[in-house]
């Protein structure tokens, strides 16, 4: 997670570094947001937002909302990628609810904020020159008790 491989996005970054970022104002970049949840949970899960407009260096706050539509509490667990691929490394995310368990209960609907931002950097990568819009994708899981989720990424 904190590598960016595997189209994943980019953990941990200090409050200094955020607040001295330069954006890069003749680069614009469509996010689009994307929900999916695995077949044997029965939640409503879907982005707030089809899509945001940035600039690489500039933050964004999007919304997902999640709703368990069973008469039982139920705890999920997200993973997420980053498409292209090649965009995930420049994809930091400053907050969010992914890898850590969301228990809801019965008919509970919840929103689930998403802070993030795309590197300076991503503006001066000979191979982002052709990519104007990045997704982000989350799929929800019910978490079982002793059941890990591989993380993204190489191992």
């Amino acid at each position: 997670q904190a590598t960016g491989l595997g189209g994943t996005a980019v953990a941990g970054h200090s409050s200094e570094q955020i607040e001295s970022m330069v954006p890069v104002k003749d680069r614009v970049i469509k996010v689009t947001f994307n929900a999916d949840v695995h077949a044997s949970l029965h939640w409503n899960f879907r982005p707030q937002q089809t899509e945001i407009y940035l600039v690489p260096g500039e933050t964004a706050l999007a919304f997902y909302k999640a709703k368990n539509s069973t008469d039982k509490p139920v705890i999920g667990i997200s993973t997420y990628n980053v498409i292209p691929y090649e965009a995930g490394q420049y994809f930091n995310k400053i907050q969010c609810f992914c890898f850590e368990e969301q228990r809801l209960n019965p008919h509970e609907e919840v929103d689930m904020p998403v802070f993030f931002f795309i590197d300076p950097e991503f503006a001066e990568d000979p191979r982002m020159a052709s990519v104007e819009n990045i997704m982000l994708s989350y799929t929800f899981f019910e978490a079982k008790e002793g059941h890990k989720l591989p993380l993204p990424g190489y191992n």
